[in-house]
């Protein structure tokens, strides 16, 4: 990469971490990117979604040039708040470098990711003189860190009923681990929450005979749900797993039997099960465990996001080869982590995920090494141009 590539990349992190873009605040990160594109060629489109209050989140769709084939990549420029500001080395909005290191929230997730990319589509635009042979476009939504109720997913059905629907996509999330280039994520588990509810009599502790204790029913219920795997994995999936999040009676006596206990859950789920049937699984261990200790119990569940995988393809190699070409090793294919807004692009097309190093997101000191940044927006310039050479 040319240190000029290298200078636009950190130029526009700078930028970015600059805006104050805490979920669902725009901050002045989708005006940047928007007068950026559009001063490149890139026909850009605001799309607001949502009640005029706290919920109301801006969108940016940009894309440049009409035809297939269309290569979408997709972002977030939210972050998640700062926290202590206090405890911060540096500034968490002031994007410093110190010894190497562009520090700020959103450095590494993701707003670095946006900057390489945007930063690798330019240079290529330039090299080539003319539009791509198709099309890239960008998908930036400011509702990534929150509820994702008003971004990915109504943008995506906005590009759809308008003629923008892309063939392939890059989430621009960190994948990498320790170093960039380690992985590339082609799909991700799903996500299941909820919490149980379990119903006693309350009464004193030195007669026990005289109340139904809940305590003991909830422990024998997240005992069974825990007792053996949810599975064994599969080819592409490590084993689910359940993990207990909280668990509260509401009572600060010694003396006393509560009334009710209620625990909260997040199981994350492989290809073996969708939602549905890691509900029926969770509340049948429930049950069995609580059968005849006449205690009603009830569960909650609230809306899942679901498990997917694009299948080890042309995609997925056009990625490889670039983080070959570049680093000098090749990633493993992955879907380890939590949830991204891949989740709801697997419908529109196939989708891959790759981008900074994770070490320190949502961390006091998020940041990002200016070598890897210059790394990442050399492997998406070779993506991107693989891609268009390749794809018809």
């Amino acid at each position: 990469m040319t240190d000029a590539r290298a200078t636009i990349a950190r130029d526009i992190a700078q930028a970015l971490i600059r805006c104050p873009s805490v979920t669902p605040k725009e901050g002045g990160a989708l005006d940047l990117l928007e007068a950026l594109l559009s001063e490149a060629g890139f026909s850009c489109q605001r799309l607001v979604f949502g009640e005029p209050d706290e919920d109301r989140i801006d969108n940016l769709f940009a894309r440049i040039g009409s035809g297939p084939p269309h290569l979408c990549f997709a972002g977030h420029t939210d972050v998640v708040p700062p926290g202590d500001e206090a405890r911060w080395s540096h500034p968490p909005f002031a994007a410093e470098i110190a010894d190497g290191e562009l520090y700020g929230r959103g450095a590494s997730d993701m707003k670095g990711g946006i900057a390489a990319f945007v930063a690798a589509a330019l240079a290529h635009l330039g090299e080539t003189k003319t539009a791509p042979k198709g099309s890239i476009s960008l998908l930036i939504t400011g509702d990534e860190e929150g509820v994702a109720i008003n971004g990915t997913a109504k943008v995506l059905g906005w590009m759809a009923d308008n003629g923008h629907a892309p063939d392939h996509a890059l989430v621009g999330e960190p994948t990498n681990p320790t170093k960039i280039g380690q992985e590339i994520k082609i799909g991700r588990r799903g996500s299941l929450s909820g919490r149980v509810r379990i119903e006693g009599h309350q009464g004193h502790t030195a007669y026990p005979d005289r109340a139904r204790n809940p305590v003991a029913g909830m422990i024998a219920a997240l005992g069974a749900m825990l007792a053996t795997p949810l599975d064994a994995g599969s080819a592409h999936f490590e084993p689910s797993n359940l993990q207990i999040t909280s668990i509260d009676t509401g009572n600060p006596a010694t003396n006393v039997i509560p009334a009710s206990i209620e625990a909260r859950f997040n199981a994350r789920f492989n290809d073996a099960h969708d939602a549905a049937s890691m509900e029926a699984l969770l509340l049948e261990r429930a049950a069995a465990a609580l059968a005849g200790r006449e205690l009603d119990h009830t569960f909650t569940f609230e809306p899942a996001s679901p498990c997917f995988l694009t299948e080890p393809g042309p995609l997925s190699e056009m990625m490889s080869e670039a983080v070959a070409m570049v680093t000098g090793h090749t990633p493993a294919l992955t879907t380890t982590g939590g949830t991204s807004d891949a989740r709801f692009i697997k419908d529109h097309c196939p989708v891959i995920e790759f981008g900074l190093v994770n070490a320190t997101i949502h961390q006091v000191d998020e940041r990002v090494a200016l070598a890897d940044l210059e790394t990442l927006t050399a492997i998406y310039g070779d993506f991107i141009a693989r891609y268009f050479e390749r794809v018809g």
